[in-house]
């Protein structure tokens, strides 16, 4: 999570050399929570991803995030089943006629 190019590319990168998970940038500081089974899940036990999840979820708000779940909402805007256009790593998806789009593509 990030507001501009630089902090969101510090974002992404985090999370490739950490093989998934989530990850926030506030200027120079980076917060990931590494989630390296499958890029989705981790191999620490549930009480410290918990705390670090806590921890990441509430530096977002502090940072200005108006949204009452910052992370569940960034995970649900890539599932291509909810109704409307979605962006996944195939380009746009219509959820209504359930076919990627060729809205902007050339």
């Amino acid at each position: 999570m990030g507001v501009d190019d630089i902090s969101i590319s510090k974002a992404v990168n985090s999370i490739i050399e950490n093989t998934g998970g989530l990850s926030l940038v506030d200027g120079e500081e980076v917060h990931t929570i590494a989630l390296p089974v499958a890029g989705l899940m981790s191999d620490l036990d549930c009480e410290s991803i918990g705390m670090a999840y806590s921890t990441i979820d509430k530096k977002a708000k502090e940072l200005g995030s108006k949204l009452r779940a910052p992370y569940m909402s960034l995970s649900f805007m890539a599932l291509l089943v909810i109704p409307q256009l979605k962006l996944s790593d195939k380009g746009l998806f219509d959820g209504k006629s359930f076919q990627f789009s060729d809205l902007f593509c050339e």
